[in-house]
């Protein structure tokens, strides 16, 4: 049986690394798990229950729905991707909105949230195959990962990176609003009390700031060719 893999990448908000995730699981026929999706679904469900808002924030109402709620990925033949589905719901646009990215860190935080999401993603990946992203893959969900890669970039390309993503999206949206909501997103991730990004000890550093996707792949294939030939 051939050989397979449990690829981690994790790194700051914007560095592209759901794009180089979804690339490598396409290249290595691997299910691509979002684990960032999944948080933002969580926050989304949230939001949509009005458990949280603008300095609002009802745990109690949080923990008491959390089992109810349903997160898979569903690829879809027609743009040749996984979608995100929230019970059921394709809630791929949604998620990526600006109001459901200024609340995700705190919902994030939350240690039962955490736990649920951790232990849905050990589940996906219990017969390796996968690419998985996000911010504590290397360090909290797969410690023992076969590949553990931290990606980084700085603030001004991620800025204009996200900008240009939810412009190409015909979502109207201003660059230096962009630019504080990563800069305070690196700060909480960063400094929050349960699984702070950091970088796994073992984890290969990809700073992309100058780097095309393509130089990406071409970076990551000789490490993967390795890995896969036992080196």
């Amino acid at each position: 049986m051939k050989k397979k893999l449990i690829i981690a990448i994790d790194g700051y908000s914007s560095c592209g690394k759901s794009t180089f995730a979804r690339a490598i699981a396409k290249e290595l026929n691997y299910i691509f798990i979002d684990s960032g999706a999944m948080y933002r679904a969580v926050t989304l469900y949230c939001m949509n229950r009005g458990f949280i808002g603008e300095g609002k924030l009802d745990i109690p109402g949080i923990l008491r729905e959390l089992q109810d709620i349903n997160i898979e990925f569903v690829y879809n033949p027609d743009i040749d991707e996984y979608e995100t589905f929230l019970n059921s719901g394709n809630v791929e646009k949604e998620i990526r909105g600006l109001e459901v990215t200024s609340h995700v860190s705190r919902i994030s935080q939350i240690p039962e949230v955490r736990s649920r999401m951790v232990e849905l993603q050990r589940q996906i990946g219990i017969f390796k195959g996968i690419v998985m992203d996000g911010r504590d893959i290397g360090t909290v969900v797969f410690p023992d990962a076969d590949l553990k890669i931290f990606m980084t970039a700085s603030v001004e390309i991620r800025a204009k990176r996200r900008f240009d993503e939810l412009k190409s999206k015909g979502i109207k949206v201003d660059f230096e609003e962009i630019k504080r909501n990563i800069i305070v997103r690196d700060i909480t991730d960063e400094n929050r009390d349960i699984s702070p990004l950091r970088r796994a000890n073992d984890a290969i550093i990809l700073d992309n700031s100058r780097m095309t996707v393509a130089e990406q792949m071409e970076w990551v294939h000789r490490i993967i060719k390795n890995k896969l030939n036992g080196s």
